[in-house]
């Protein structure tokens, strides 16, 4: 689908603004943190999105890459776990802060997978037309296998299941499974203990959000573990809670709309009042990006 020349600017302008920030950002200072989950499967922690790894005699497989300037360090986290570099690497969504490494391990041999929308929006030919000059991203960077619903992985003894949700962060969101060691990777579809972004631009609503929290709670058993887009390891309660403070403030935002309320009217009766000391300071992203969602 082609993008209007208003969306466009919007999305050109997003996407020049998160390069520029990484730029700025000292990643020297970045330390990556490894947390054992178990049969061969870590959380890799630094700047940007929770990393998923899982390593074994097929080689490293990872979940998002964060930012460039980070890669030598996730190799070396990598290398202290397994003695193959990284063999695959599969994107949650198309943020900086997931797929900023991409460039950097597609260089290195690694195979690059995502959800068919990502490679559309790291590859915007829309923006020749607008700017003059493609901001997409480098060939290397770009995933060389897509999926619609999704694809099963079996590696390092792994059967790994990555499956699509609706538009809820964004229009190319993926879960991945990893079946053996019980545990789930839900990208920036779950923000465990705080409120989410919804990147209304890149296809993102509500309504997939909760969707998504729902699937994976449906198949969750006592001892799985989830790792966040962003936040420490999680489990069912910590997943349930999110899932509830969203359909609160879907049905919240909603009454409100039935009241006939504008955005701006909505924001300012504070719906998320008595639960932003939990969920953060995103209020009004929040509320904004739940009433875009919802209003008919």
């Amino acid at each position: 689908m082609r993008l209007t020349t208003p969306l466009a600017a919007i999305a050109a302008s997003l996407f020049l603004a998160a390069s520029a920030s990484a730029r700025q950002q000292d990643f020297s200072q970045v330390e990556i943190r490894t947390v054992d989950l178990g049969n061969g499967v870590y959380m890799l922690v630094g700047q940007g999105g929770n990393l998923g790894l899982s390593v074994g005699d097929d080689g490293a497989f990872l979940v998002d890459d964060q930012f460039a300037p980070l890669t030598e360090k996730i190799q070396a986290a990598v290398a202290k776990v397994s003695r193959d570099p990284v063999r695959w690497v599969l994107n949650t969504h198309w943020h900086g802060d997931h797929t900023g490494g991409n460039e950097n391990l597609g260089k290195a041999g690694a195979f690059i997978v995502a959800h068919e929308n990502v490679r559309r929006r790291l590859n915007p030919a829309e923006f020749r037309e607008l700017i003059g000059r493609s901001q997409q991203a480098p060939p290397d960077a770009l995933p060389v296998i897509t999926f619609d619903q999704g694809l099963t992985f079996h590696w390092n003894g792994e059967t790994i299941e990555v499956f699509h949700t609706p538009p809820g962060h964004t229009d190319g969101d993926a879960i991945i499974v990893f079946t053996r060691a019980n545990v789930i990777h839900m990208g920036d579809a779950f923000f465990n203990g705080r409120y989410p972004f919804i990147d209304m631009e890149s296809g993102g609503n509500l309504a997939g959000l909760i969707e998504a929290a729902a699937r994976v709670l449906g198949r969750l058993t006592p001892a799985t573990r989830i790792i966040p887009g962003h936040g420490e390891v999680a489990g069912r309660a910590e997943l349930q809670a999110f899932q509830d403070m969203l359909v609160t403030v879907r049905d919240r935002v909603s009454r409100l709309i039935a009241q006939g309320m504008s955005e701006d009217q909505v924001v300012a009766a504070r719906p998320t009042q008595d639960l932003d000391a939990k969920w953060g300071q995103n209020a009004e992203g929040f509320v904004r990006a739940a009433y875009k969602s919802l209003k008919p």
